[in-house]
Formats: C-alpha cells, structure tokens, sequence
C-alpha cells in the first residue's frame, strides 16, 4: 500500500497523509493492483479504458538498462510538469513520486510494486530514486504512441522527447486485447 506524507522545507518527513486526503490536496488518484495477476486479471485494462490510454511501455530505470542513465535520472528529478494525464505504476524496485500540493508544498508518495497513480494534468512532480532500491521498473500508460512533453519549473521551456529508444517496446492495448501484435 503506497504511503504518502509532507515534506518541510529541508526534505524531511512530515505529517502523513490519506488517500482521499493525497486526491483532496494534489488530485491524485491511486490504485493497488497485484502483480502476479494485473496482466491477466483485467484491472489495467479496465483502468486503461476508463482514463482513455491506449499505449503502454516499461522504463528500466538502472545503470545498465537505461542509456545516458545519469542524465536521465537528473531530468526525471528536475521539477516539471505534463500537460496531459499521466499515469505510472511500479512492476519492479520502489521509488518516490513528489508532488506538488494546491498550496505548492511538496507532498512524497513511496511506491512499490503494484501501486498506480494518477497524476492530474499540470500538476509539478519530480521521481526521486529510492537509496534502499535505486533499480526501478515503471509501467507507463500513455493517451497516444509514446511521447513525453515536459515543461521544467526552473525554466518554463517546453521539453519534448519521442522516446524513440522506448517506442519500440510500447504496446497498443488495442492490439493486444485483438490479436496480441506489437
């Protein structure tokens, strides 16, 4: 079960919070799904088609998985935004999702395998990399083909990358509830 608490303006934990008071304060949602069964159980897709997520890929967020890891990993910390849904569980390793509140106070949210969020479009978030589990593997769902479309805080300068080094593992769910193609 994913937890969530304040942090205070030096980073430490503060007052944890519920899931209806994590919707309440930042609009995002959470599911628990397990994951021996979340392939076959039909709650992914159930949640897909109720969001309106047509594509999905796997981030392996390590060393030897991910290229420019380290530069990767920076941008992923960097403060910013998505103007669309964006919705992320963890199948592998734990991470943190920070996120900001309607009063723009940081809010952190652990996460382990089989806890889904459901980040609000426009709202400022960061992942920040578990000491204890720095090897994470991410689930991504996405509206259309896989692209990422960012806008740092720092800068206010849209960033836009294809993911081409992940599009070619993303799945149409379409396809795979038809005839299982890629």
């Amino acid at each position: 079960m994913v937890r969530a608490w304040f942090l205070d303006s030096e980073g430490n934990p503060g007052r944890h919070l519920s899931l209806d008071e994590l919707k309440k304060e930042a609009g995002v949602r959470y599911h628990q799904l397990n994951m021996k069964t979340f392939h076959t159980d039909g709650r992914i897709q159930q949640i897909q088609r109720e969001e309106q997520f047509m594509y999905h890929d796997v981030i392996e967020i390590a060393p030897d998985k991910l290229p420019n890891y380290e530069d990767r990993v920076r941008g992923f910390h960097t403060e910013h935004l998505h103007p669309e849904e964006e919705i992320r569980m963890v199948i592998d390793g734990s991470t943190y999702f920070d996120v900001r509140d309607s009063h723009d106070d940081w809010i952190r949210i652990k996460m382990n395998p089989g806890d889904l969020l459901i980040l609000p479009p426009g709202i400022y978030h960061r992942l920040t990399l578990d000491e204890e589990s720095p090897d994470v593997a991410i689930y991504r769902l996405f509206k259309t083909k896989p692209v990422w479309t960012s806008v740092n805080r720092s800068s206010s300068e849209s960033v836009s990358s294809d993911n081409s080094e992940f599009n070619s593992n993303s799945h149409s769910f379409e396809s795979e509830s038809s005839d299982n193609s890629e």
